[in-house]
């Protein structure tokens, strides 16, 4: 009787730690929905963001704007698009 009793016990804590297990590596609602998100506006802007590049380069191009503002502005529409990337690899520096 107290075997089975010790053993039963074993069972359920051995079922405890897988459930947890489980609940660890579990996304919720936020991440699944933000990350959702963010890839839906990525996908409608990046041709948006193609098109701004070519007028840019055009401005550029023309005298209308200088090299050096169409540049950074080249440069903050890869930040902005990039910064994913950005981020991992950061994390991946610092072992997060």
């Amino acid at each position: 009787m107290r075997n089975s009793r010790k053993l039963i016990q074993q069972l359920l804590i051995a079922i405890f730690c897988l459930g947890i297990q489980r609940l660890a590596y579990a996304a919720g609602p936020f991440t699944t929905g933000s990350g959702a998100l963010s890839t839906d506006i990525l996908a409608i802007l990046t041709p948006v963001a193609v098109i701004g590049v070519m007028a840019l380069g055009a401005f550029a191009w023309f005298g209308r704007i200088s090299w050096g503002t169409a540049a950074m502005s080249m440069m903050g529409i890869v930040l902005v698009f990039g910064a994913q990337q950005v981020v991992t690899w950061v994390r991946g520096l610092f072992g997060v």
